[in-house]
């Protein structure tokens, strides 16, 4: 797995040993991300359940002005070495998350 597109285009992403995360695919996410086109860059993104952190870096990488994650200590090491690091709001909790992301949007 790997990020497809933008500024972190190639940045390998490994997936946590374990039943319980299912990381979106790379075709996958490039399906999403193409239908979104133009609605990307700028945007306020959030990866609720960023267990490989794909989706919310892909959309960093792709220029989202913010991405908001709930995430693990292994993705909070990953961003750390990605150029994206200063887009992304990060949470330990979905209820944070969610708050935030209300916070970002409101008008």
């Amino acid at each position: 797995m790997r990020i497809i597109a933008g500024l972190a285009r190639g940045l390998p992403l490994a997936a946590p040993r374990s039943n319980g995360v299912r990381p979106t695919a790379d075709r996958t996410r490039q399906a999403i991300f193409s239908a979104l086109g133009e609605r990307v860059p700028g945007a306020t993104v959030l990866d609720l359940y960023a267990g490989t952190g794909a989706l919310g870096l892909e959309a960093a990488s792709r220029g989202a002005a913010i991405a908001l994650m709930k995430v693990n200590d292994r993705v909070h090491g990953l961003l750390r070495v990605t150029k994206l690091y200063s887009v992304f709001a990060v949470y330990d909790d979905e209820a944070s998350a969610v708050a935030g992301l209300k916070q970002q949007t409101a008008g």
